[in-house]
Parts: C-alpha cells; sequence; structure tokens
C-alpha cells in the first residue's frame, strides 16, 4: 500500500487526453460548426479553453517529452520520434507516483524503448510510428485475432509504402480502415481507458490517454467514415489554390504538395473529422463513466494535441515544413476540478511545457526543480513571448500576439510575419528595412531564451558503469566511508 504524501479533502483524479496532429480550429468548442465534437466541448463548457495555446516542437515525441518534464526540447535533448529521456529528468507522472499517485498511460506514447519508465506504473500502449507497433499491446491484439492494420501499415513503414496501391496516393491516404470498428486503434485506445477509470477507487489517480488519431493515414471504420459529406465542408483558413516556391523548396511533402487538389482536401477532411469524432465518442464515454461513479466533479480534464496539421493551409498538408500557426497551435481545454473557471475563453499564451505544472498545482505538489512551464491556473505575468524550435537545431519561432518570426539555420529562408496585418503568414518581411529593428529585437529574445532562461538540466548518475580495472571503485562499495574517516581522524590527530 503506498503511502498517501499530500492530503485533500476528496481524492483530486487526472484524466489527461493527448489526441496527435489534431489542428485546434478542428473543434466545435474553438468554434467550427462543421465538426462534431459535443463531448470535447462539454469538457471547454465545464472548463477552461485556452485560445493561444502552441506546442514546443511540431512532432510526436519531443513535443511529448515537453508536455511531461515541462522542458523545452533543448533542454530535455529528445530530438526525434527515436530517442530517449534521460533518466533523471523529472516528469509530473513520476512527481505524482512518488507522492502516492497511481499513474497509468494507455494509448501511443512513442518513447524508446516502447515501455520506458517515464513515471507511469503501468502501461498499455498502441503505438504507430516505428518499434514501437512491434512491441506494444494493441498489435499483440490484432496478431492474436487474425486481424491486420493495413491501411496504417502502408502509411507508415517504408518497405510497405513504396509499394502503395494507386489508391493510396489518390486519397492522400483518406481510405475507409479495413477493420470492424471494435478492433481499430480508436476504440482499443477507448476500450483500455474506459476499463482503467471504471477500476478506480478511492484513491488518487492518473490516467494518460494517448489516441493515434487524428494523426495519418486517415482512416476510420465503416461506422464513421460516412459521417462527413466532403462537398458540405468548408476548406479551412489559410487555404491557397497553389503551394509558395519557399514552401515546396523546404519539403515537397509526405504527399506531394503539387499533386493536392480541392476535391482531395475535401476528401481527406471528412475522414480527417471523422477520426476526430470517433475520439470524441470515446470521451463521452469517459465523461459518462467518471459521472456514474460520482467522479466527474473532482476530476481534473486535459484534452490536448501534440502537434496541429496543416490541411490545405499554404496548400500543405500533415506536417514537416515551416512553423505556421495551424502546425504549432494545438487545443488545449482543461476541466479543473469543481468545474473551476467554467466557461471561460483564455488568451495567453500558453506552452505545452505549462501542462505539468498546472497539474502539479491543482494537487499541491511542487514542480520538477528545472521545470521551464507556468501554473496557468494561478494569476500569472501574461507571456509576451512563445518560443519553438523544429530540426536539430535549424529552425527557431519566436512568436507574440502580433508578430512571428521564424528563423532558420539557412538565414536565406527565415520569415517574419506581421500578425495583424496578415494572420494567415503569406507575406514575408524578413529583408522589410521598416522591420528591421523588430525582427532584431526578436533575434535578441530568443538568444537571451536560449543562453540565459533555458538551461539544460544537469544529470548526474552516480551508479554509471565505470571502466573494469582494480583501481575503478563503485560508488556503493563503501571506499568513500573508509577514506572520509581516515581523513577526518587525521585531521584530529594533527591538531
Amino acid at each position: 500500500m503506498k503511502e498517501l504524501i499530500i492530503m485533500n479533502e476528496k481524492p483530486i483524479n487526472i484524466l489527461l487526453i493527448h489526441a496527435d496532429q489534431h489542428r485546434s480550429d478542428c473543434i466545435g468548442a474553438y468554434g467550427n460548426s462543421e465538426i462534431q465534437t459535443p463531448n470535447i466541448d462539454k469538457i471547454a463548457n465545464d472548463g477552461v479553453l485556452y485560445k493561444n495555446s502552441f506546442c514546443t516542437f511540431p512532432v510526436c515525441t519531443p513535443s511529448r517529452y515537453s508536455l511531461l518534464s515541462g522542458l523545452y526540447v533543448h533542454q530535455h535533448m529528445g530530438w526525434s520520434n527515436h530517442c530517449t529521456l534521460l533518466p533523471a529528468t523529472e516528469t509530473f507522472p513520476r512527481i505524482l507516483r512518488n507522492n502516492g499517485y497511481n499513474t497509468k498511460a494507455v494509448g501511443k506514447m512513442h518513447f524508446t524503448p516502447t515501455y520506458s519508465d517515464v513515471g507511469f506504473e503501468e502501461m498499455e500502449l498502441a503505438e504507430q510510428d516505428g518499434p514501437g507497433r512491434y512491441d506494444d499491446d494493441y498489435h499483440r491484439y490484432l496478431m492474436e485475432n487474425d486481424l491486420n492494420d493495413k491501411i496504417d501499415l502502408i502509411d507508415q513503414v517504408k518497405e510497405y509504402r513504396k509499394d502503395a496501391p494507386p489508391g493510396y496516393w489518390d486519397t492522400f491516404g483518406a481510405q475507409e480502415s479495413l477493420l470492424e470498428e471494435k478492433s481499430h486503434s480508436t476504440t482499443w485506445i477507448g476500450d483500455r481507458a474506459f476499463e482503467t477509470i471504471d477500476n478506480w477507487d478511492d484513491s488518487n489517480n492518473m490516467l494518460m490517454v494517448g489516441f493515434i488519431k487524428p494523426h495519418h493515414p486517415f482512416d476510420p471504420p465503416a461506422e464513421w467514415s460516412n459521417l462527413y459529406n466532403p462537398d458540405d465542408l468548408s476548406l479551412l483558413p489559410g487555404w491557397t489554390e497553389k503551394y509558395l516556391p519557399y514552401d515546396i523548396e523546404k519539403s515537397r511533402g509526405y504527399f506531394p504538395h503539387e499533386d493536392l487538389t480541392e476535391e482531395k482536401l475535401r476528401r481527406v477532411m471528412a475522414y480527417y473529422y471523422a477520426s476526430i469524432s470517433q475520439i470524441d465518442f470515446q470521451i463521452g464515454r469517459m465523461i459518462d463513466l467518471l459521472q456514474s461513479k460520482g467522479m466527474y466533479d473532482n476530476t481534473m480534464i486535459i484534452y490536448t494535441s501534440d502537434h496541429g496539421e496543416y490541411l490545405g493551409y499554404h496548400h500543405l498538408l500533415l506536417k514537416g515544413n515551416f512553423m505556421y500557426d495551424p502546425l504549432m497551435k494545438v487545443p488545449l481545454i482543461i476541466k479543473y476540478p469543481d468545474q473551476q473557471h467554467a466557461g471561460t475563453k483564455n488568451n495567453m499564451l500558453i506552452s505545452n511545457i505549462d501542462v505539468g505544472p498546472t497539474i502539479l498545482g491543482q494537487v499541491n505538489i511542487a514542480t520538477g526543480k528545472y521545470m521551464s512551464g507556468y501554473d496557468i491556473s494561478r494569476n500569472i505575468d501574461e507571456r509576451k513571448y512563445i518560443f519553438g524550435e523544429s530540426g536539430y537545431g535549424e529552425d527557431y519561432m519566436v512568436r507574440s500576439s502580433l508578430h512571428k518570426l521564424l528563423l532558420c539555420k539557412n538565414d536565406e529562408k527565415s520569415q517574419f510575419f506581421d500578425l495583424e496585418k496578415d494572420k494567415y503568414e503569406l507575406s514575408n518581411l524578413y529583408n522589410d528595412p521598416d522591420y528591421k529593428d523588430l525582427i532584431n529585437e526578436y533575434k535578441s529574445r530568443l538568444n537571451r531564451w536560449i543562453l540565459f532562461e533555458t538551461p539544460t538540466p544537469i544529470y548526474t548518475d552516480e551508479y554509471r558503469a565505470i571502466i573494469d580495472k582494480a583501481n575503478a571503485v563503485k560508488y556503493n562499495s563503501g571506499h568513500r566511508r573508509n577514506v572520509k574517516e581516515y581523513f577526518k581522524n587525521k585531521m584530529k590527530s594533527d591538531v
């Protein structure tokens, strides 16, 4: 039986729901009247909707590590989708576990190794990219039931993608899943989350639910694939009839951007929206269960994503280009315990490094020593700038509510936008002499952020492997005590 260090009048449970590649304006509560997300909207009605929430890095694993650790990527050093968080890194799940919480992760986490201990006592995983799909519970389930997530394999694994049929390329991966709904990853993850919450007792519980979707391929099962008629959907803000030259120079895209048409985009949108609605349905099951168990009021519920999705912005699809707003902006909705601040919309500049400190603040536990994020439930000084990174020290973003700098290692690709006049980031002012002083101010702010405000945490491991020689003594061999005692006695005798 674990000792519960913190004491609350009634247990505060934490449910963190984390989607993958969810563009923030693809939720009803964010103003999209064409998508059906009644359960996410309910969380917003009972909580706070953060309108200007950003990820630190527009790729899955680096962003997830920032969420967990409260650190920017250059601090935790997890620069790619195949990387490992340093074992000494303080994460909010680990801090919660050390303070008596039951901690569990269900779904997609995207760690290396797959079941890496970042603070979760239990993990039931459904992975997608990389070696995780060969380790996880979900793909073992598919094997046991003689099933295959074929469309996902074609989309994600190079050896299959290179031989993908024409239909996959023609639809940009927007195809109905070959799996029944009960075996689809969204349902499997939802079922595991439901079972976990159903087993919650009066202890303090924390569950992180990671959905694979709406990440490509856009393959909802038959029960959801026809929910939206492509012809009825409005293209999202920022769509351009043709790609911009500097965008296509940076990347032709996972699917060739030049092949994207309005018709193909509408089909993608219909399947993308359907994937989100399917997730929303699973969230509704969790909410209903919490209410039936009498736990809804005292459960903190967070809905967010690791990064966004272009979905037609600048004639782009998916990710992997400049850090434009639809990619860097992520939904963040928090229902606080007892519905504090219910129905509020917040305009502060928020980073996903703020999620951990905010969770810990709600349960009165101190944040990690090096966490750079804020508890956004408190009255804090409003941020003037938000920061992002991409590549491996190759691209940086500095954004305020008025302007945005995208600084690139290749300075010819750097961009600067006046967001008041150009909210869709179409007019690059980087070489405009009228903005020279302002651009230098943003560069100076970026330098200060990297050099002085966000240092890399100190890592110490006394038990790390040492050379195998007689004179190399291990940390736990007891030699230090003997040596210290010897010199202590010598100091006394030499007086």
